[in-house]
């Protein structure tokens, strides 16, 4: 479908412009780093003594990390945009 500007020049209309708020999660560097800080505490509480560093410090800290991750997707998500064609049609809604 092309249409004619008043300049006389031809524009070609593949689809509309749309956006979602931000990438997917798994998209991220926060994912990854999230994941890895997790396993980091796990590893390292099965390897110490339990009365230096316990199962229970181990998922608070977990719990901590997920708190973290979760503020920051919020925060990735209240101003940020992901854009990307619609190709079902110009004139159609999804």
């Amino acid at each position: 479908m092309s249409h004619t500007t008043t300049t006389g020049h031809n524009v070609a209309h593949t689809g509309r412009r749309i956006s979602t708020e931000t990438k997917a999660s798994f998209k991220t560097t926060e994912l990854i780093a999230y994941v890895a800080a997790v396993v980091g505490v796990l590893i390292a509480s099965a390897i110490v003594d339990a009365s230096d560093f316990g199962a229970q410090e181990a998922w608070f800290y977990v719990t901590l990390l997920t708190i973290g991750y979760m503020v920051s997707r919020g925060l990735a998500k209240s101003g940020s945009r992901d854009f990307y064609d619609d190709t079902t049609g110009a004139g159609e809604h999804l």
